[in-house]
């Protein structure tokens, strides 16, 4: 009667530490770190967001039943719902839903018909408050595939250090205060299936053709191919700059 009232009350322990609300709350923003990581090993970012996507952000308030993603080219959101199970379900208005499962610090977003499986974890250096969707992606992204400092080996400014920061500023780099790597949306549909980047100074800017193998950073300028009555298409061009990261 002892061991069977014993046992009793570590199932119920067990199970009370299983159902635990913090071990299911799925609440706070959540970031692709996979792709991130991906691109970081220092080759294409286009090729590290395409294996690890489609998207790259998730903001989700479960007091208000809501989360909305953002694959950089929209931003979507959709109902929260909590089955008890662990799992959330994300109803999308007027398309397929999503479920949403916290493991550990990660959060895993199931495979459907149109999306593989993806994971995301909470950013470790957050965008200010009230930062746009998206926002926290970016900064890290920006942290890890360019930051440090980099030497212009050649092109305007050579010898002299380049720091890309994680807020889009840059300094350093002749002509430029500010840049935007491109994710996804309109720039990767005229990229060519290229690496490009904006460069901008003063609010006035260009896309520029880039590649990234290990250290070594080309940046091309963009040329069009498309007729004029077409969509752009950029390819690289004559080489602008070469950086070296330090």
């Amino acid at each position: 009667m002892r061991k069977a009232l014993a046992f009793s009350l570590l199932a119920a322990i067990l199970g009370g530490c299983a159902s635990n609300p913090a071990d299911r709350d799925i609440g706070g923003t959540w970031i692709n770190q996979a792709a991130i990581d991906a691109a970081s090993k220092g080759g294409s970012l286009r090729e590290a967001l395409q294996a690890n996507g489609p998207n790259l952000e998730w903001d989700v308030n479960t007091k208000a039943g809501q989360a909305r993603y953002t694959n950089g080219f929209e931003n979507v959101e959709g109902k929260l719902v909590d089955d008890q199970s662990g799992t959330w379900k994300v109803d999308f208005y007027g398309s397929s839903a999503s479920e949403l499962r916290r493991d550990g610090r990660s959060l895993h977003q199931a495979a459907t018909e149109n999306e593989p499986d993806q994971t995301f974890e909470q950013a470790k250096d957050p965008a200010p408050e009230g930062a746009p969707l998206g926002a926290n992606f970016e900064r890290a992204l920006y942290g890890s595939y360019l930051g440090g400092s980099w030497k212009i080996a050649s092109g305007p400014g050579e010898g002299s250090t380049v720091q890309f920061q994680s807020d889009g500023s840059v300094q350093g780099l002749p002509g430029a205060d500010r840049y935007a790597l491109c994710l996804a949306g309109d720039c990767a549909s005229m990229s060519g299936g290229n690496d490009t980047i904006w460069l901008q100074q003063a609010g006035q800017g260009n896309s520029w053709v880039f590649t990234r193998k290990g250290k070594k950073l080309d940046i091309f300028q963009a040329v069009n191919n498309a007729h004029a009555d077409e969509m752009p298409t950029l390819s690289p061009g004559a080489q602008q700059w070469e950086l070296v990261k330090q």
